[in-house]
C-alpha cells in the first residue's frame, strides 16, 4: 500500500492526568485474566513467593515496552503498525500470522464459562461458552463508540475487582505469608534464592514473559491511546457501531509536528503526563494485583496435596476461601475471576480484531480502502466468534500440540515486535523525541529476554 505521508498539524497541549487515564485499563484488563488470575497464584501456591520477583520484571519490561509504543502513535497519530509498514511492506502479513494463530483459540472463555457454570451449577459449559463468546459480540458491536466500551468494561471489572481481592488478601494472610511476600519481592524464598529446584523453567518463563499482555496485544496499546486523543491521535477518527454509533472518518495515516522548541515542550510535557498515568494503571494497580492473587493463593493452597494446574487450581482457592471465612466468600472469588475473565476474552476479541483489521487493510490495499475499516473490524470480529464457537462445540477445547505452537508464536512475536518498536521509534521520529539511553537500554533487555525465552521455547519444543 503506497501511505500518505504523515501531515502536519499542531501539536495539541497536553491534557490533565484525569482526563488521560483509560487506555491503561484495557492493557491491564488483558494481563489480568491471561496470566495473573491462574498463572502465578498456581506457581505461588506450588513454589513459594521467593518466585515473585520475577512477575514484577516481567511486568516492568511490558511498561517499558507499552511506552515505546505510545510514544510512535503520541507523535505520529498512527498505530505502529502503520509506522512499521511504511519501512517494511510485507510486515502486515507477519502480524496477520502472528495474531490469528495463538488467538484463535477461546480458551480463556471456556475458563469463564466453566466458572460461571460451577457457580450456577451447571454440569456442561460448553454451550455456556459459546453463549458467552456471543454475548461479548454483541456487546462489542452494539457499544455507540467501541474504545469506550471496552474502556468502560474493564474500569468497572477492575473497581470490584482488585478491592475485593485485596479484602480477601487482608482477611486470610497472616502476618508470616506478608514477610513471604515481601521476601519473594526480593527473590527470597524458603530454603532458595530466586528459583526453587524443580520448578519446570519453561512454566516459569513463559509466566513471566506473560506478566501483562502477551504476543501482539501490546501493539494495540497504540490504538487506544490514539482513539483516547493523546497527542497527534487527537485528528484520528473512532471506530464507532455500525448500528448505534455516529459514523466517524477512519483515517490509517496520523499527522506529526513540526519539532520546534515549543512542540517539543508540549510533547515532553504529554509524555510525562502519559508515563505516570501508565505507571499508576498498568505498573503499580497491576503489581498490586499480582502479589495480592499470589499471596492469597499462598495463604489459602500452600501445601495442599495435588494442587492442579488451570482452573482446577482456581476451584481448589475458591473452596479454602470458603472454608476459611463462610461458603459465599469462595463463591464470591469465583464471580470476581469469572467476569475477569470474560471482561478479559472480549479485550482480546477487540484488541486481535483491531490489529487484523489494520494489517488486512495494509497488506491488501489493492481490494481494500480506509473506508472499509469499520465494516472490516466487524467482519473480523464475528468471524473470530464464530471459529470460537465452532471451536468449543466441536471439543478442541485444548488441542495440546497446537496451544504449544501458539505459545510458541507468541513468545517470537514479543521478541520480533520489541525489536521493530524499539527501530522504528530511533529512525522514524525526531532526535528530540526519540527515546534517551535508559530507555533504549531497557527495550533491548526486553529484546534480550524474549529472544531467548523464544529460543528455550523452540529447542524444548522440537529436541525434547
Amino acid at each position: 500500500m503506497s501511505l500518505k505521508p504523515l501531515e502536519t498539524k499542531p501539536l495539541p497541549p497536553a491534557l490533565s492526568l484525569k482526563k488521560l487515564l483509560g487506555p491503561s485499563f484495557i492493557l491491564l484488563g488483558l494481563g489480568l485474566g491471561s496470566g495473573e488470575i491462574i498463572l502465578w497464584p498456581y506457581l505461588s501456591s506450588n513454589y513459594g513467593l521467593g518466585i515473585i520477583w520475577a512477575a514484577l520484571l516481567g511486568l516492568t519490561f511490558q511498561f517499558f515496552m507499552n511506552m515505546e509504543i505510545e510514544r510512535y502513535a503520541l507523535a505520529c497519530g498512527e498505530s505502529v503498525f502503520v509506522g512499521l509498514a511504511r519501512k517494511l511492506k510485507f510486515l502486515p502479513f507477519w502480524f496477520i500470522l502472528s495474531t490469528f494463530i495463538p488467538w484463535i483459540w477461546p480458551g480463556i472463555a471456556a475458563s469463564s464459562a466453566k466458572i460461571i457454570a460451577a457457580v450456577l451449577g451447571l454440569r456442561n459449559s460448553d454451550y455456556l461458552a459459546v453463549g458467552l463468546l456471543v454475548l461479548m459480540g454483541i456487546i462489542l458491536s452494539l457499544g455507540a463508540v467501541l474504545y469506550k466500551t471496552v474502556e468502560n468494561l474493564q474500569k468497572i471489572l477492575i473497581f470490584i475487582g482488585v478491592p475485593s481481592i485485596f479484602l480477601l488478601s487482608i482477611f486470610l494472610a497472616e502476618k508470616a505469608h506478608w514477610l513471604a511476600l515481601l521476601n519473594g519481592v526480593a527473590g527470597i524464598g524458603a530454603n532458595y534464592n530466586f528459583l526453587p529446584v524443580g520448578i519446570p523453567l519453561a512454566s516459569f518463563l513463559a509466566a513471566l514473559a506473560y506478566a501483562g499482555a502477551g504476543g501482539n496485544l501490546n501493539l494495540a496499546q497504540s490504538f487506544y491511546i490514539k482513539e483516547k486523543g493523546y497527542g497527534m491521535g487527537k485528528y484520528a477518527g473512532k471506530i464507532t457501531s455500525l448500528i448505534t454509533g455516529k459514523k466517524e472518518e477512519v483515517s490509517l495515516t496520523g499527522s506529526t509536528f513540526e519539532p520546534t522548541l515549543e512542540n517539543t515542550a508540549i510533547f515532553k510535557d504529554w509524555w510525562r503526563k502519559i508515563n505516570l498515568e501508565h505507571f499508576i494503571i498498568f505498573w503499580l494497580t497491576g503489581s498490586v494485583t499480582i502479589l495480592l492473587l499470589s499471596l492469597l493463593a499462598f495463604s489459602t493452597t500452600f501445601g495442599l496435596a495435588n494442587t492442579s494446574m488451570g482452573i482446577s487450581f482456581v476451584f481448589t482457592e475458591a473452596a479454602q476461601i470458603g472454608s476459611k471465612l463462610f461458603p459465599f466468600a469462595g463463591t464470591f472469588f469465583l464471580l470476581i475471576a469469572g467476569a475477569t475473565l470474560f471482561g478479559t476474552q472480549l479485550t482480546v476479541f477487540d484488541a486481535t480484531s483491531r490489529i487484523l483489521t489494520e494489517n488486512i487493510i495494509l497488506g491488501f490495499s489493492k481490494k481494500l480502502a480506509e473506508s472499509h475499516i469499520p465494516r472490516t473490524y466487524y467482519l473480523v470480529l464475528w468471524l473470530q466468534i464464530l471459529a470460537g464457537a465452532a471451536i468449543l462445540l466441536f471439543g478442541f477445547t485444548e488441542p495440546l500440540q497446537l496451544l504449544t505452537i501458539a505459545a510458541v508464536l507468541n513468545a517470537i512475536a514479543m521478541f520480533i515486535h520489541v525489536g521493530l518498536t524499539l527501530w522504528l521509534n530511533l529512525s522514524a521520529l525526531d532526535k528530540s523525541i526519540r527515546p534517551s539511553f535508559g530507555r533504549v537500554f531497557a527495550m533491548l533487555a526486553a529484546f534480550s529476554f524474549y529472544g531467548g525465552f523464544s529460543f528455550f521455547t523452540l529447542i524444548q519444543l522440537f529436541f525434547k
